[in-house]
């Protein structure tokens, strides 16, 4: 995780299992944490819910932004744009291109440094894992890298000294993070991952594939209930 321990955090909770682990992780180590969620129009918006839950839980501030005016910009994704399906499959296969949002984790960031200057937070913390390298470029060690080192130019002299921007997950398979999470008692019931929104998990996108997966790999009960429990992994 991040050593030394943060003193507060500003978290960016999506709902689902990986940023769910890492707030339930930062707050067991010590840190305050603040959960900051971003509503940009995202067919699956229910994980909103759940993200709400995990602040109930942690008893911890949770903010959630209203990016839907950015939209309009965001055309071609299935996550943003109706027009285009959420594919099956599994979360690696190149159909899932379509679910990138582009820039998305640099706006959310954005966001997450711009609450960390104004409320003294000394660390900016978000989810992503190794999985994620295939598809979404702002997953990837160069991006956190890079973003890290334009956050501070642009906030010098604002930070607390030894700011930082983390994905302690980067390097770790939904595997290791759902392991982390059954040791540390995360309520898996209480997160979201499938990205065509419905009622329940459909057990077929890539992101519900990945879940069934990580929990199997990792050996951890899966407690989610699936539309369908079709293989497709």
């Amino acid at each position: 995780m991040v050593t030394p321990v943060p003193a507060h955090v500003v978290v960016i909770v999506s709902g689902g299992m990986d940023s769910t682990v890492l707030a339930y992780a930062l707050h067991r180590a010590g840190s305050a944490v603040t959960l900051l969620s971003c509503d940009y129009g995202q067919r699956h918006r229910r994980e909103l819910d759940y993200a709400a839950r995990t602040a109930k839980a942690l008893r911890a501030p949770h903010e959630v932004v209203d990016l839907t005016g950015i939209v309009g910009v965001l055309s071609g994704s299935a996550l943003t744009d109706v027009q285009v399906d959420v594919p099956d499959g599994h979360y690696t296969d190149v159909s899932m291109r379509a679910t990138v949002v582009p820039n998305r984790n640099a706006i959310m960031l954005d966001v997450a440094v711009a609450r960390a200057v104004s409320a003294g937070a000394d660390v900016v913390a978000f989810g992503a894992h190794a999985g994620d390298h295939p598809i979404y470029p702002d997953c990837r060690p160069a991006f956190l890298a890079a973003y890290e080192s334009a956050a501070r130019i642009a906030n010098e002299g604002f930070l607390p000294a030894g700011f930082r921007v983390v994905a302690p997950f980067i390097d770790w398979s939904k595997a290791d993070i759902a392991r982390l999470g059954d040791v540390i008692g995360v309520p898996f019931a209480e997160t979201w991952s499938c990205y065509k929104g419905g009622e329940r998990h459909c057990g077929t996108c890539g992101t519900c594939v990945e879940r069934r997966e990580a929990f199997e790999v990792a050996g951890v009960t899966d407690p989610t209930a699936y539309a369908t429990t079709s293989e497709v992994i």
